[in-house]
């Protein structure tokens, strides 16, 4: 990039570029053969994007981006970890991105086998799926809480809200745990955005909103009082 772009116009771009996407007319850009020659000595991504490894949620696609232009890190469920703050600290402080993007999705299988572990009869999982999945399940038990009528627990608990719970969380964590990038968010050298994808409309909405970034769409019924 010749000029470092700021954390509200990184969001912008994203956000027209998924707008396309859900129209069903992307623009595929920056794909050709010019741009796969020119980044063949460096990098400059415009944004890191820290999402859930489900095969639905490419992100080039989901935001109409090109070959460069994310630096993606991806696991089940988008679970903090060492080696996940180490990526977004790099992708911070090396490649100075002015933007984080932390992508979740409804419908999400880590957030389903969070909540099916709390039953009285959750079968036992495998060791790593287990080690992966754990840090969902305060977010079921915080929601559970949440819904209790007169102390008692409900049968069944929304996952869409449990997965919006994990995903603030999971932001918060991220800021915590890093102070490299609770410096630079603190600076406005970056920002982070924690998004809710819908599978079927396509469309990344806003949940949490941390540093200088504005979102059309906040006042949208169908998103969350998303700045904090």
């Amino acid at each position: 990039m010749s000029e470092r772009m700021t954390p509200r116009q990184v969001w912008r771009q994203m956000v027209e570029g998924n707008e396309r996407f859900v129209s069903g007319a992307p623009a595929h850009p920056r794909q050709d053969v010019e741009r796969r020659t020119e980044l063949a000595s460096s990098q400059h991504p415009t944004a890191a994007l820290f999402g859930c490894s489900d095969s639905r949620l490419a992100a080039e696609i989901i935001f109409d981006e090109g070959l460069g232009d994310l630096f993606v890190v991806r696991n089940a469920g988008q679970v903090i970890s060492d080696s996940v703050i180490g990526s977004l600290e790099y992708a911070v402080g090396v490649l100075e991105v002015p933007l984080i993007v932390v992508l979740a999705h409804d419908a999400c299988g880590a957030v389903g086998a969070a909540i099916e572990s709390t039953g009285v009869d959750a079968p036992t999982l495998p060791a790593y799926i287990w080690r992966q999945i754990a840090p969902i399940v305060p977010a079921v038990r915080r929601v559970q809480r949440a819904s209790a009528v007169d102390g008692h627990l409900p049968d069944a608990v929304d996952p869409e809200l449990v997965g919006r719970e994990h995903l603030r969380h999971t932001v918060g964590e991220l800021l915590r745990a890093s102070e490299l990038i609770s410096e630079a968010v603190a600076e406005g050298r970056t920002a982070v955005v924690g998004a809710n994808y819908r599978l079927d409309e396509g469309e990344a909405f806003p949940v949490v909103i941390v540093g200088d970034v504005d979102d059309p769409r906040v006042d949208d019924p169908r998103v969350e009082d998303a700045r904090i």
